[in-house]
């Protein structure tokens, strides 16, 4: 199978056992009795595992190669991905987050660094149509999870077998990825060694916080958007998932029709007609009166963070400042924390306020990551791979 397809097919499988979790939160908020407040607190625990991990993870990426760490990264994940939903308290469910945290973030960091070498290697352009096959994994994943709800099948029986069967898949198609080669750098050149002396350029913290915004919204929608339908809108069943499975069906759609549309009218005019699609979604969610209008708001928003990641992950992959891996380690630093700190932030809100004014806060971050739109323009002495990729039709 040629590279470009088995770094596909490694992004669809991914995060299809972390997808299943999803659509059961609402279920270990019952169980353990958690207010919103509460929620929010148990789900820092991921953003917890990510600060203590990705500071060291682009030192480890560059060393031991994406490959590697693909292979190896995804036994300790999908060993501990169920640990959550095992929980009996709100101490262990923090524990049991921060550790899929710090397993997530390196074997994302993993598969960004992979995509990045198969563009440059083949000189196609695949980072959005990569993250598009993401999102159609944990589509997937939340269906499978929604399905579980409906038949009553208990969380810690379907999480652990949806992991047991996308481990050998995983690493079958793992194993099968090129053996990177090894670069003698030049004396001047950057290293990852030399990297941690070096504060972030302006470009990159620019496209830093583009994505942020980006990334906030998908972890909200991610944790809140069952909770929303079934406490808000008083959805029931597998009625509870399908916010989530709509949004990320949109996300993968917009996705595989990202490389196309970034190259016939750039990077920077796609990100800002999906920013105000994304605004556009937002406000019919908070605004919506039944179920119905909520799922086609979701959706609207799932086209409109679709392309934001991928697009930041060829930008900062550009630049030449400092290796690859260290750049995409910094943008997946701040992306996954956007991702993860939002959903906690929106749990104190709604404790107070309701959770309608704890999504309204993503209105900020959202129109802060359109007002970046434009750090996306390619930057002279880009890497040639990436250039093509603004280039190619």
């Amino acid at each position: 199978m040629p590279f470009q397809r088995l770094v596909m097919l490694i992004f669809f499988l991914q995060p299809i056992a972390f997808g299943s979790w999803l659509p059961r939160i609402p279920d270990v908020q019952a169980k353990l009795e958690l207010g919103p407040a509460d929620l929010a607190i148990a789900l820092l625990g991921m953003p917890v595992g990510i600060l203590m991990t990705l500071p060291f993870a682009g030192r480890f990426v560059s060393k031991v190669g994406g490959r590697a760490t693909i292979i190896y990264g995804f036994v300790v994940f999908l060993a501990v991905v169920s640990l959550p939903v095992f929980a009996d308290s709100i101490e262990m469910l923090f524990v049991a987050l921060m550790i899929v945290g710090v397993a997530l973030s390196t074997l994302e960091l993993g598969l960004n660094v992979e995509a990045d070498r198969a563009e440059k290697t083949t000189r196609l352009v695949i980072m959005s149509r990569c993250h598009g096959f993401w999102s159609l994994g944990i589509m997937f994943g939340s269906l499978i999870g929604a399905g579980a709800t409906a038949m009553h099948l208990s969380a810690q029986w379907s999480i652990p077998i949806v992991a047991l069967i996308v481990l050998p898949l995983a690493l079958i198609t793992a194993v099968k990825l090129p053996a990177e080669e090894k670069a003698v750098a030049a004396p001047s050149a950057a290293t990852p060694a030399d990297t941690p002396r070096k504060l972030p350029s302006l470009a990159l913290l620019g496209i830093c916080a583009f994505t942020f915004g980006i990334t906030m919204t998908e972890g909200a929608i991610a944790d809140w958007s069952a909770v929303y339908l079934k406490d808000v809108l008083l959805a029931g069943g597998a009625a509870t998932g399908l916010g989530y499975s709509v949004f990320a069906c949109l996300v993968a759609t917009g996705r595989f029709a990202g490389d196309t549309m970034k190259a016939r009218f750039g990077a920077v005019a796609i990100a800002r007609g999906c920013g105000c699609a994304a605004l556009v979604g937002l406000l019919v969610v908070l605004l919506a009166p039944s179920t119905f209008m909520a799922l086609v708001g979701f959706g609207c928003i799932g086209i409109g963070v679709s392309v934001g990641f991928p697009l930041a992950v060829t930008a900062s992959a550009g630049l030449t400042d400092r290796p690859a891996a260290a750049s995409v380690a910094i943008l997946s630093f701040i992306a996954l924390l956007g991702f993860l700190v939002g959903p906690p932030l929106i749990g104190f809100v709604g404790e107070f306020w309701g959770l309608r004014a704890g999504l309204a806060i993503l209105l900020v971050p959202l129109a802060a990551s359109l007002a970046f739109t434009g750090m996306l323009t390619p930057r002279a002495g880009a890497d040639k791979a990436n250039i093509l990729a603004d280039e190619a039709a």
